[in-house]
């Protein structure tokens, strides 16, 4: 009698398969890429694909307890890792090792030798082999597909320690069930994604109805303006007439200018002709419209229903996760418990197939890095349990949240940021200057881990870069939140479904271009004054926050159309502000045309991966349009170099390069907040030095000479009031102006001001640089 947990593990292991197919074909392509042996960050790029493969094979194959499978993964991890490192070179011999390690476990998914037992001696082979190449690199002349596949009959293999010595139940099951993966969606599932593409190509044929009905309407519009201006000239035509008509009883018109009655005889004949063609194409464009709404009514119905097949519950993506939680937390000696909210919320099934490999590595990252050790957590106050919260919720804009969270030691910033600047990723004075959003997105880069030694499940900093990159591949967005003790908190904000999408539709470059809405937090229209430099880099103002400004077209190495000015010297231009994750840059476009759904196209070869661009759709004009990939974009921005600048400050700062300069000291404990203050003071012609909090910048004015202070109010160690008061005590800085600037807008905080002696009190939320300049100019005056 089959019991429900062999049930459960026979459904488990029909999706790991799927799973573990896609994972071994891609090791594969990636290896035979490898034997061409490429060179810098093409080889790099390649070992670290495969890296990520193997690693979630190994989590998959933990989860359903295959530890023949995790166990050769694990060893094909150290290879990789080495490789990664440049410990190892690349060789022919190597890579035709992992060729054959990848057709081993190829061999174990089907059961290729009947037994799963039987594989065990070539599992162990392979094994150490593996483990040999990863101590000693092979030599060119060693060829591994020669080495035994079998050990000899009159010698014991021995298994490393990680390889039960007897079949485990769950290979037993994968390999006595090999027609299993038959059973699943996954035959109807192909063919229900064959009738949702020709659903979706249903509006290409939709989009070209709207630009018929479109140039109807604009050709009866020409009709009635030509109809318009005949009308007018008939009076005109008649009184024509009429005065020729007495010149013709008189006998003084000539006989070509009695053709004029026949033209007006045409003419009043013409009216009636344009009436018949007026109200035909009133029918055509009538008819038109409503062909249009009936399409548009039957496409969108017909998509929605077949979305709605495409829908599974959330839960179907979490049969696997309680067992993976027990057993990691059992193997680590940790109590944890899994508490699952939202089960019912339904997400299209390509999204929870895709989000599976992201879940497993967050609860293993929740187990092995959040929770703490039972006595530990005893000893901080808290159950000797720890809890790992899963919660699915649907949002609005069909979005949906998929929160992972648990409630342990939280993530470490200053083991993050000691990771991230030994990877290289960030400078010492970088990682100082970080604030902690900025450090948070760090945990995303690949490499960073704050494992102190690396161990099977976790330790080699790719599991968050692999959820970071699903998550933006299917549209969403990722955020980290942690608190110190109180633990960490993954929000995956995701699409509910996938297929076609609105799009923006702009010009740059003089080309058209589609940006995904998603992408798009706003458009706005931007004047030459607003635009500021920050770091020798064009930044302007949204909701208060400094945001990186670029040229579309110097991204996309396209010739930049630059927009006229306007009469009163200044320009106006437009620009699209992209977000993914943490990042948000402006966009400088040539026009922005509107906003439209857009299929989108996936590019074939060999424009299979186009930087910057994601697809194509086709207008309903039939002419194709790149679709830009937002998360590219903004990588690309960032890379780009800054280019000088000329605006008329810095020309005037060079006018008075050599002139004595004004000293102002910004004592601020936000880098983005102390960067644009202290760009727009130097911009001015001001000299001007930094300091992260009110101890810092005290010290710094006895080290230096000051005309002014300008300092935020809330800062750790000593505030701005505490820092404006230890001034007025000083006697040395009696006179020296201080000017602050709060988000602190109360009357009692601005009276509190005005007590610890400061000269003005400018608020965040009504701040403008011209009143932080008027009021500086007015206490110390203009640079000279």
């Amino acid at each position: 009698m089959i019991s429900k947990n062999d049930e459960l593990l026979r459904k488990l292991l029909a999706t790991f398969q799927v799973e573990a197919d896609a994972h071994l074909q891609a090791m594969s392509s990636g290896l035979l890429a490898l034997k061409k042996i490429p060179v810098g960050q093409q080889l790099a790029d390649i070992v670290e694909r495969i890296f990520r493969d193997a690693h979630s094979l190994k989590g998959a194959a933990r989860a359903v307890n295959l530890t023949q499978i995790e166990a050769v993964c694990q060893s094909l991890e150290n290879v990789f890792s080495a490789l990664k490192d440049k410990h190892l070179p690349v060789s022919s011999p190597l890579i035709d090792l992992l060729l054959q390690t990848t057709d081993a476990l190829s061999g174990l998914l089907t059961g290729a030798n009947s037994v799963a037992g039987a594989q065990k001696p070539r599992v162990a082979t392979l094994i150490r082999q593996l483990d040999d190449a990863f101590r000693e690199p092979l030599s060119e002349f060693a060829n591994p597909a020669l080495a035994p596949q079998m050990a000899p009959p009159d010698q014991p293999t021995t298994l490393p320690p990680d390889v039960p010595a007897e079949p485990d139940k769950s290979m037993q099951m994968l390999t006595s069930t090999p027609g299993l993966a038959s059973t699943t969606v996954r035959v109807s599932a192909t063919k229900l994604d064959a009738v949702m593409r020709q659903v979706e190509e249903l509006l290409l044929p939709r989009l070209a109805v709207n630009q018929r009905t479109k140039e109807l309407t604009e050709a009866a519009a020409m009709l009635a303006a030509w109809k318009r201006q005949r009308l007018h000239i008939q009076p005109a035509l008649r009184l024509v007439d009429r005065e020729f008509a007495r010149n013709i009883k008189d006998g003084s018109a000539s006989r070509r200018k009695l053709e004029l009655p026949r033209l007006l005889k045409y003419l009043d004949a013409e009216q009636l002709h344009m009436k018949m063609l007026e109200d035909r194409l009133a029918s055509l464009q009538r008819a038109a419209e409503q062909d249009q709404r009936v399409l548009a009514g039957m496409t969108d119905s017909l998509r929605h229903d077949v979305k709605e097949m495409q829908l599974l519950p959330f839960s179907s993506l979490l049969d696997i996760l309680p067992r993976l939680c027990r057993e990691l937390a059992r193997e680590q000696g940790k109590n944890v418990d899994l508490v699952i909210q939202g089960s019912e919320i339904e997400i299209d099934r390509h999204i929870l197939e895709e989000m599976k490999d992201p879940l497993i590595h967050l609860v293993r990252n929740c187990i092995d890095h959040g929770i703490e050790q039972p006595a530990a957590r005893l000893v901080k106050g808290k159950p000797s349990h720890g809890t790992i919260t899963l919660a699915c919720s649907q949002k609005d804009g069909g979005m949906a949240e998929v929160l992972v969270a648990d409630d342990g030691a939280g993530i470490n910033i200053p083991l993050i940021k000691a990771a991230a600047h030994k990877l290289g990723i960030v400078s010492a004075e970088e990682a100082k200057q970080l604030g902690e959003r900025e450090s948070m997105a760090l945990v995303f880069q690949s490499g960073v881990t704050t494992s102190p030694i690396i161990t099977d499940i976790s330790g080699r900093g790719l599991g968050l870069p692999i959820v970071s990159e699903k998550v933006e591949r299917l549209g969403g967005t990722i955020l980290v939140k942690s608190s110190p003790d109180e633990g960490t908190a993954f929000h995956l904000l995701l699409p509910l479904t996938l297929a076609n999408f609105r799009g923006v539709l702009i010009h740059a470059g003089r080309q058209l271009f589609v940006i995904p809405s998603t992408s798009v937090e706003r458009v706005v229209r931007i004047a030459n004054k607003e635009i500021q430099t920050v770091e020798n880099r064009e930044t302007i103002l949204v909701d208060e926050q400094p945001v990186s400004l670029v040229w579309l077209s110097d991204v996309l190495e396209l010739p930049r159309h630059v927009i006229a000015a306007e009469p009163a010297g200044g320009m106006s231009a437009s620009a699209v502000i992209l977000g993914s994750g943490l990042a948000r840059i402006a966009f400088l476009v040539e026009e922005i045309l509107g906003e439209q759904e857009v299929l989108v196209k996936t590019l074939v070869r060999p424009l299979t991966r186009v930087r910057n661009v994601a697809g194509a759709t086709v207008l309903g004009t039939g002419r194709v349009v790149p679709v830009l990939n937002v998360a590219d974009l903004l990588k690309s921005a960032t890379k780009r170099p800054a280019r000088m600048l000329t605006s008329a400050h810095q020309l005037s700062a060079e006018k008075h390069e050599n002139s004595r300069k004004l000293s102002i000291l910004v004592v601020e404990d936000s880098i983005t907040s102390r960067t644009l203050l202290k760009n727009i003071l130097e911009s001015s012609g001001y000299r001007v030095s930094t300091a992260v909090d009110g101890v810092d910048g005290y010290t710094t004015l006895k080290t230096g000479a000051f005309d002014l202070v300008v300092s935020d109010v809330e800062m750790p160690r000593m505030d701005g009031f505490g820092l404006t008061a230890k001034i007025r005590t000083d006697k040395q800085f009696t006179g020296l102006p201080v000017v602050l600037v709060t988000a602190l807008e109360s009357r009692d905080h601005r009276e509190r001001g005005i007590d610890a002696g400061a000269n003005a009190y400018i608020v965040k939320s009504s701040f403008d640089q011209s009143n932080l300049l008027e009021i500086v100019q007015r206490l110390i005056g203009t640079p000279s």
